[in-house]
């Protein structure tokens, strides 16, 4: 642990990340409701942010539901469209070209970017962006037409570099692993926006209008999900119903804040910092 853990009192917003952390597959972890109600009943905002670029914010609050959890669109935060957003600052505030996109994804992915103004196309040689994210459907020919597009100079931007994504069979081939394809395919490197990077944070915090010291992020990976938000001094907790194990949050440098078993856990020493 590297700070006083009563200090989370101090915390008004915390950042969920959602696979491994709020459901795995189709399978809700134990206390996210709760959770949300304990947030809620001590004054907390909260936000799922989530490096699945394959689905809307209204997509994502759909399948929730079913799992019997009960959010708004504008509670969910996805690569997606934290990377449309980012891209649309770098055309309105950055003077780069507006010009058209090709994808490499799914609807999350394309509708967050034709939200902020981009056309769409499948043409290589038209492209001006090739954005890459997760794609549960992925073609050769939708990869081929990619990274013709980047060798043709088309700015590459990836939503997030996860190497692996979790599933109810296990570790599947994530959005980091179809950027490694692409990236040997064209010889370039792309930008990525979301976690561990600074620009998906920026916005989760700003949406939820709390400061960095004010925001708690949670988290079943290190290197995805805690790291980045140390860096940028949030508060952090590991859970140990994803990816790291406890050896892993442990022996990280530097650590996060707090190991929780899972949100129960995590929810119980929130409560004992309140009652400090």
């Amino acid at each position: 642990m590297t700070r006083d853990l009563i200090g989370l009192r101090a915390v008004r917003g915390v950042l969920f990340d959602m696979d491994g952390v709020i459901y795995v597959g189709t399978r809700a972890l134990p206390g996210v409701q709760e959770a949300i109600d304990y947030l809620t009943s001590t004054g907390r905002a909260f936000l799922f942010v989530t490096n699945n670029a394959s689905k809307t914010p209204a997509q994502f609050v759909a399948r929730l539901a079913e799992m019997d959890i009960h959010v708004r669109p504008e509670q969910v935060l996805g690569s997606a469209e934290a990377t449309a957003v980012w891209l649309a600052e770098q055309v309105t505030q950055h003077g780069w070209p507006r010009g058209p996109v090709i994808v490499s994804g799914q609807d999350g992915l394309k509708v967050a970017l034709q939200q902020n103004g981009f056309e769409l196309t499948t043409d290589p040689h038209a492209a001006t962006y090739a954005v890459a994210g997760i794609n549960f459907n992925l073609t050769y020919e939708e990869l081929a037409n990619v990274t013709l597009a980047i060798r043709a100079g088309a700015r590459f931007i990836g939503t997030n570099s996860d190497a692996t994504y979790p599933s109810e069979r296990g570790s599947l081939p994530g959005a980091g692993s179809i950027l490694a394809l692409l990236t040997t395919a064209s010889g370039q490197q792309p930008i990525v926006i979301g976690k561990p990077n600074r620009g998906m944070y920026e916005q989760a915090i700003a949406r939820l209008d709390v400061t960095a010291g004010q925001t708690l992020m949670v988290g079943d990976r290190y290197d995805t999900d805690i790291s980045g938000a140390i860096q940028l001094g949030l508060w952090t907790a590991g859970v140990l119903t994803g990816i790291s194990t406890r050896d892993d949050f442990e022996r990280a440098s530097p650590p996060p804040d707090l190991i929780a078993e899972n949100l129960p856990d995590l929810v119980n020493r929130l409560r004992w910092a309140d009652q400090r």
